[in-house]
């Protein structure tokens, strides 16, 4: 199946980013959020980073103007009636992403595919709640979406031979690299990561080092480009959590167990860049450590 038509649930940071992505590969998309400003604002952020794409001389404006041409609202699932493959990108909660999805089903033709950007839940379980488990699986895309190169595909139980191929082929065509995953919790990436990322809050949490030290001694002693809790601010910290709550219960293993702080910054809205304070404070003009 040619995919000609995209559309995505959800215009936050990934799908805005999964947005900007399809329209500079061709597609036609459509962009849908619960909360309609969000969407507008979405377009609006998609603009802006091209504008800097155009700037540092990746796209041409022609490329810019051509692409943004190319994305449209809908307000709501009927606006997805003639897409070839819907993306879900909504939050990281098993519930509403179940929810998305027995809502949507009614409103796609019957040939369509669906997609989940979930990082950590099971591919496998989701298609059970839609009424085409064969053509639904995982594309699992890294964030900053236009500029990570790779996406992880995420085969569940019923997928089919067909929409792999389909989206393997549509993957390509947006020149990322694949990394094939089973349908396990966290997949392949987070599933190291996310780890890392909760035993570098364990090491602030117990005293070991404090944010600067930790961050920089990622940084400087593994070269790893941004330091663990600079990521997960990045990332942000509910996602983060949910992704060690996925881990924890369907591993069993208290290795998983996400750390007590990491809960503590949650419960206290404290959720990294988007909400201006995690393990840094971004309300300056300088990120300063909250610890």
């Amino acid at each position: 199946m040619k995919i000609a038509k995209v559309g995505i649930i959800g215009a936050g940071q990934m799908g805005s980013g999964i947005a900007h992505t399809c329209a500079l590969a061709g597609h036609h998309v459509v962009l849908h959020d619960v909360a309609p400003d969000r969407a507008e604002a979405g377009i609006v952020q998609i603009a802006a980073n091209m504008g800097r794409q155009v700037k540092s001389g990746k796209i041409t404006e022609e490329d810019k103007a051509s692409a943004l041409g190319r994305i449209g609202k809908a307000p709501d699932y009927a606006g997805f009636s003639d897409c070839d493959l819907v993306i879900e990108s909504a939050t990281e909660k098993e519930a509403i992403k179940v929810k998305i999805l027995q809502d949507l089903c009614p409103h796609l033709n019957k040939d369509a595919l669906i997609g989940s950007n979930t990082s950590s839940i099971s591919i496998t379980r989701l298609a059970a709640v839609t009424d085409r488990p064969e053509k639904f699986m995982g594309i699992h895309f890294m964030n900053p979406v236009p500029v990570m190169e790779l996406v992880e595909l995420i085969r569940g139980i019923v997928t089919d031979d067909a929409t792999f191929a389909s989206m393997k082929e549509f993957t390509l065509g947006l020149k990322k690299t694949i990394a094939v995953s089973e349908d396990f919790p966290a997949f392949i990436v987070n599933r190291i990561l996310l780890p890392m990322i909760n035993e570098a809050i364990y090491t602030l949490y117990e005293g070991v080092g404090g944010v600067e030290a930790i961050d920089t001694a990622m940084r400087l002693g593994a070269h790893h480009p941004m330091g663990p809790l600079q990521l997960a601010d990045f990332i942000g910290l509910d996602t983060c959590l949910s992704v060690m709550q996925v881990l924890h219960e369907g591993l069993s293993d208290s290795k998983y167990r996400p750390c007590p702080l990491l809960v503590k910054y949650v419960e206290a809205g404290w959720l990294g860049r988007k909400t201006k304070r995690g393990f840094y404070d971004y309300r300056g003009e300088k990120p300063v450590p909250t610890r």
